[in-house]
């Protein structure tokens, strides 16, 4: 094994604390796209909360990541997140890179995220972007989380369970080392996705609203996922802390896997048996 690929395996360790390839991140980077999430003495509390509930990892930008207490993060790991746009933008969905994997590392991240919007007008452009980043992945031994979605003006249903496994194994063809995309409908053709996937597929936290979020992480544990990415529904909460923890218990226990349907392919399944 090279120096690299062993640094891969041991960050990739990291991310999941119980080590038992499960994962709860919660990301914390939303200030870019929408402003700030929280006043800056309650974000740093905020951190302490979610680390100290249970999380596997927290997902922040460079800049915010250098301001963090390294002894809130002893067992918590770090993602920093390399690309943004915003809601100011003439185009939302035109992620363009803001940082690089040789920043994550001089901050000590043990991963970093890039964001990828299948079907938006600048999709070459990020796809490309992907491709790079999972390149100096792959050369530093740093961990690839793909935020993958289908997303843009030629998307009719971004939930549509064929098109969510397309973009995941974009993703995963393209070097991710796992993926966090959206929710499908119904939750359960998840189990879909997982099969067709060669990385471990992480979920959103569901549609704001939607009613109980450990009954949906339920579920989306049932189908099979590898985890949760829940960022709004854990720092709009009154209980951070409480919510995290609910989360990690159910996504570190024990779940039996839905067997997938025949929605996708049988290819699918076959891969799934492989895994």
């Amino acid at each position: 094994m090279s120096s690299s690929s062993s640094g891969k395996a041991l960050r990739l360790t990291r991310l999941s604390r119980r080590s038992d390839g499960r994962f709860l991140v919660v990301p914390l980077d939303h200030s870019v796209a929408d402003g700030p999430i929280a006043a800056e003495h309650r974000f740093h509390e905020l951190v302490r909360e979610v680390a100290e509930g249970g999380a596997d990892a927290v997902v922040v930008h460079k800049g915010r990541a250098r301001n963090l207490d390294p002894s809130v993060l002893r067992n918590t790991a770090l993602v920093v997140h390399l690309n943004a746009s915003t809601g100011l933008a003439r185009d939302a969905n035109a992620k363009v890179m803001v940082g690089a994997v040789e920043d994550a590392l001089r901050l000590g991240a043990d991963a970093v995220s890039v964001q990828v919007n299948v079907g938006s007008d600048t999709e070459a452009a990020q796809l490309a972007d992907l491709g790079a980043v999972a390149g100096a992945c792959d050369r530093w031994g740093m961990p690839l989380m793909a935020m993958a979605y289908p997303r843009g003006p030629r998307i009719s249903d971004p939930h549509d369970p064929a098109l969510i496994a397309h973009v995941v194994n974009i993703a995963a063809d393209l070097g991710a080392d796992l993926v966090k995309t959206t929710w499908s409908t119904p939750v359960d053709a998840l189990a879909d996705v997982v099969a067709s996937s060669p990385v471990p597929v992480l979920v959103a936290g569901g549609p704001a609203g939607s009613g109980d979020i450990t009954a949906y992480a339920e579920d989306v544990m049932a189908a099979g996922c590898a985890g949760l990415a829940v960022g709004r529904r854990v720092f709009n909460d009154p209980d951070p802390y409480q919510t995290v923890r609910q989360l990690a218990s159910i996504i570190h226990s024990g779940h039996k896997m839905l067997a997938p349907a025949s929605s996708i392919s049988l290819s699918a399944q076959v891969l799934a048996g492989t895994r």
